[in-house]
């Protein structure tokens, strides 16, 4: 058993975290949530998380808010996969997945996840409610997942492109390797943090 430890960053300030749920309940916005990590299904084929919970910054929450308002005319919503991630479960990943390392965070740094300042999502259909196709699953980690992949379908790659758009749109960057991770801007201003979701609450 590899023994980590978590980065060092006591100089720099937690990022102050909403419960996205709530939030997007409260605004009435059109997100829905399926918490990957709390069920099976997920690329380790294990429930990670304890329950379904969703943590984020609070501007970026704003942020989220404000592309699912662009989206929606365009008949989109967006579905949220995961958002802050405790530093524990990225080392667990590093440890115990090692051959998927080009997708995972190092935990001797840390993830952007860690810092509340990282989600994972796509987009689904307001009127079936069902999740739009995109070039590949989530957490499939292989080519398909990249964001030059150009071997989907012309309309699975021009739904990428539209998240993609939506999302730079409100100043959040993406993974070049992850169509569906983005990064909210001023991350690496925040430190990397370990708390339980039932600390959160």
């Amino acid at each position: 058993m590899t023994i980590f430890t978590i980065p060092n960053e006591s100089h720099l300030p937690l990022a102050p975290l909403v419960d996205l749920m709530q939030v997007a309940q409260a605004a009435a916005a059109n997100l829905t949530f399926d918490i990957k990590y709390a069920s099976t299904d997920n690329f380790t084929g294990q429930m990670v998380y304890p329950q379904a919970r969703c943590f984020i910054m609070k501007e970026a929450a704003q942020a989220l808010l404000n592309v699912a308002v662009d989206l929606k005319p365009h008949g989109y919503g967006l579905r949220i996969f995961d958002a802050y991630r405790p530093w524990y479960v990225t080392a667990y990943f590093w440890e115990h997945y090692p051959d998927s390392h080009l997708y995972l965070a190092d935990p001797a740094e840390g993830s952007r996840h860690n810092r509340g300042c990282a989600v994972d999502l796509s987009l689904y259909d307001l009127k079936t409610g069902q999740e739009i196709e995109m070039p590949s699953a989530y957490d499939e980690f292989n080519e398909k997942s990249h964001l030059n992949y150009m071997g989907g379908t012309a309309a699975q790659n021009a739904m990428r492109d539209v998240l993609q758009n939506a999302m730079h749109a409100h100043r959040f960057s993406s993974h070049p390797h992850e169509w569906w991770h983005f990064d909210y801007e001023n991350w690496h201003n925040y430190r990397v943090r370990d708390d339980e979701f039932e600390q959160l609450i």
